[in-house]
């Protein structure tokens, strides 16, 4: 069933128990709320809420069952409930470990779909076949892009077919970085993740020469060996940027006649590895695009596939809904650690983690982060919890794993896929337009309005669901086959528009010295 058949054509009450309902379309003042019985006090714009009783300065103010703040003011019934009247100070959250596990049975494997992907040499599936460039440091970015734009033409990859691209990443870091520091120890964790990736089958590494990001210490730190498919350059040692751009070609070329002979191959799902990001995210992401892409997720676990959610600052007040899922107490307390950090890493904002929510997901009806962050949560389905990892660590465990990173869209989907992700699904609600190479990345809309008027950006409307095409259940099944279809080479919106190369953007915590 979808959400629309079971709703009021004017505002939907997500939980019997929820003192506000959203505003299923632009209320004006005055509009009477059926099947409630009052009148919209003021204009209540689509995605915003109303008020349904009247609230005292101080109550506790529920959506999805979820407390989501405050009252700031007195409230009255029909009153439109946002920034004005609406707060919070700490997570209103009951921190409960493994009080509600799910006992879903994994699929046989002889059951398990398959997809079309490239087999690398250390059994991993790759959904792309790319030769890549990274850099150890802001310095040779210059060259590394220089080196990429050889590639541009697409007559430069007529030799070599099968291959999907060069591509260069490159960042603004990799010097006045501590040694032994941890934003030294996330960037080279970051770029060895990257290194080893799947939908890699070749790496240029290059480097400056005289910073503290060495290319030597990133190949010990991260066991890289360099060979045929791992090759480094050192600007300063070869005679600076042309003879540094001619020799970078040279080796590419030679990489990408052994990524041409790959070919795709029948691969089972459970060797897909998604992450999961919402970005723009408005009033409808906690009611369609989410669950639905929970929904999906339920399925690749079930096939014994790996999905990482992320974003820690946006599960704050939602955490129990994943902590009542963890396996095991030390998952859990990981977890709780992770958001003690967060509360002191946060302390000196103006607003703290309440900080998070930005002028888009506020105009879409949005207020306080547990509001968003119960949106962000159901991404990850009804599994459970199986680990909590750091910041661009590769997953031990499959299944439903936690990775810290910010709420910040490119560098959390850059951890994820240091960590091995080789597929992305982002939803958006406002209308994010992101990319995130070498994974490909499926834009799933929340609401149609916005898909239509950004049809070229999204590949697949959930707000289907608000409109009574389809249901949650349905679109997951819809979007955990366009997660096959993608990692057997089917295009994403963002690839065909060029999206993913500024994207990369590695964790820096520490000062910069």
């Amino acid at each position: 069933m979808s959400i629309a058949q079971h709703s009021p054509s004017i505002a939907l009450q997500l939980r019997a128990v929820d003192e506000v309902a959203v505003a299923m379309r632009d209320i004006a003042q005055g509009e009477t709320l059926a099947p409630f019985a009052f009148v919209a006090r003021e204009p209540i714009p689509f995605g915003h809420k109303v008020s349904l009783v009247s609230l005292m300065p101080g109550a506790t103010l529920h959506r999805l069952g979820q407390p989501i703040g405050l009252a700031t003011e007195a409230i009255a019934a029909g009153a439109h409930v946002h920034t004005h009247n609406l707060g919070f100070e700490q997570s209103l959250a009951e921190r409960r470990i493994g009080t509600r596990l799910s006992n879903a049975a994994l699929v046989p494997a002889a059951d398990i779909p398959t997809f079309r992907g490239f087999l690398r040499a250390d059994g991993r599936a790759g959904t792309r076949n790319y030769v890549g460039i990274l850099t150890s440091v802001n310095c040779s970015s210059l060259v590394a892009r220089m080196i990429a734009d050889h590639f541009r033409n697409p007559a430069a990859l007529n030799d070599f077919p099968g291959v999907d691209g060069v591509v260069a990443l490159t960042h603004k870091s990799g010097c006045s970085v501590s040694e032994g520091g941890r934003s030294m120890g996330m960037l080279r964790r970051t770029l060895g993740g990257y290194a080893r990736h799947p939908n890699f089958c070749g790496i240029l590494l290059v480097g400056l020469g005289c910073e503290d990001n060495q290319i030597a210490a990133l190949m010990r730190d991260e066991n890289l060996v360099e060979g045929p498919l791992l090759r480094t350059l050192v600007m300063q040692d070869l005679g600076g940027t042309r003879a540094s751009v001619q020799a970078g070609i040279a080796a590419v070329e030679e990489m990408l006649a052994i990524a041409s002979r790959a070919r795709r191959e029948p691969i089972p799902a459970s060797e897909l590895t998604v992450g999961l990001q919402c970005g723009g995210s408005d009033s409808f992401s906690g009611i369609t695009a989410n669950p639905a892409l929970g929904a999906a997720v339920d399925r690749l676990v079930a096939f014994s596939g790996t999905a990482i959610l992320s974003e820690t600052p946006e599960i704050y007040g939602a955490e129990n809904l994943l902590l009542e899922r963890a396996v095991n107490r030390e998952v859990g307390e990981k977890l709780i650690g992770l958001l003690s950090w967060w509360e002191d890493h946060t302390r000196d904002e103006p607003a703290g983690l309440d900080n998070n929510p930005s002028p888009g997901n506020k105009a879409g009806g949005l207020t306080t982060i547990l509001e968003k962050s119960l949106g962000a949560v159901a991404k990850g389905g009804s599994t459970n919890l199986a680990d909590v990892i750091a910041y661009a660590d590769r997953p031990v465990t499959r299944g439903l794993v936690f990775m810290d990173s910010p709420g910040f869209d490119p560098i959390s989907a850059t951890g994820q896929v240091a960590g091995g992700a080789n597929l992305i699904c982002f939803t958006t609600g406002r209308g994010s337009c992101f990319g995130c190479r070498p994974a490909p990345s499926l834009k799933l809309a929340t609401n149609t309005p916005m898909f239509r008027r950004m049809e070229d950006d999204m590949d697949i409307n959930c707000g289907e669901i608000l409109d009574g095409s389809a249901g949650v259940d349905e679109m997951g099944e819809r979007i955990f086959r366009a997660m096959l279809a993608t990692a057997s080479g089917a295009p994403t919106r963002s690839e065909m528009l060029g999206y993913g190369e500024d994207e990369f953007a590695p964790w820096h915590v520490n000062a910069w010295l």
